[in-house]
């Protein structure tokens, strides 16, 4: 039996738009709901910065030229969620920022209040790399929010599309 790679179906491609779309209705949910996360729900949301259609401010970009992860949990803002992607206002050094992201650049997806996640590669991202760089954007933890910002358990929930992909 012949593997993935040799499909000529794009099973992973069809696979990880699936994944994405996830990501977004979460995203849309919470737009709907007025941009209020339920609960304790947050999510770390890692993205390729030098991806087509991503846009953040340059300096930023300049700090991180590969790949960033944001948090979405008390300080965000105008969330707005398309069929493509979606643009979020965040602090960072207490500088507002807004940021728009394509589904198609996110690497990463985590909700630890929940222990979910999904990772996959960027859009024509084939390489290995060291991991995403840490979260940076200003967050308001409280007394109350015991978060490591690292998903608990052993990672069971964390679903990973690498079809093809040459190990």
């Amino acid at each position: 039996m012949s593997d993935a790679s040799d499909s000529l179906i794009p099973y992973d491609e069809i696979v990880q738009e699936a994944l994405r779309a996830v990501v977004g209705r979460v995203l849309g949910q919470v737009e709907a709901g007025g941009g209020h996360l339920p609960g304790h729900h947050h999510f770390y949301i890692t993205f390729k910065t030098a991806a087509a259609g991503v846009s953040i401010p340059t300096r930023l970009k300049e700090r991180f030229p590969d790949e960033m992860t944001i948090v979405l949990q008390n300080k965000f803002w105008d969330l707005k969620v398309t069929d493509e992607g979606f643009s979020v206002g965040l602090s960072f050094n207490q500088i507002p920022s807004t940021l728009i992201v394509p589904f198609s650049a996110i690497t990463a997806f985590v909700d630890p209040a929940v222990d979910f996640g999904l990772q996959f590669q960027a859009s024509g991202d084939l390489d290995d790399d060291d991991g995403p760089d840490g979260a940076e954007n200003d967050s308001a933890t409280g007394p109350e929010d015991d978060s490591t910002g690292a998903p608990a358990g052993d990672g069971s929930n964390v679903v990973s599309v690498d079809f093809g992909r040459k190990k």
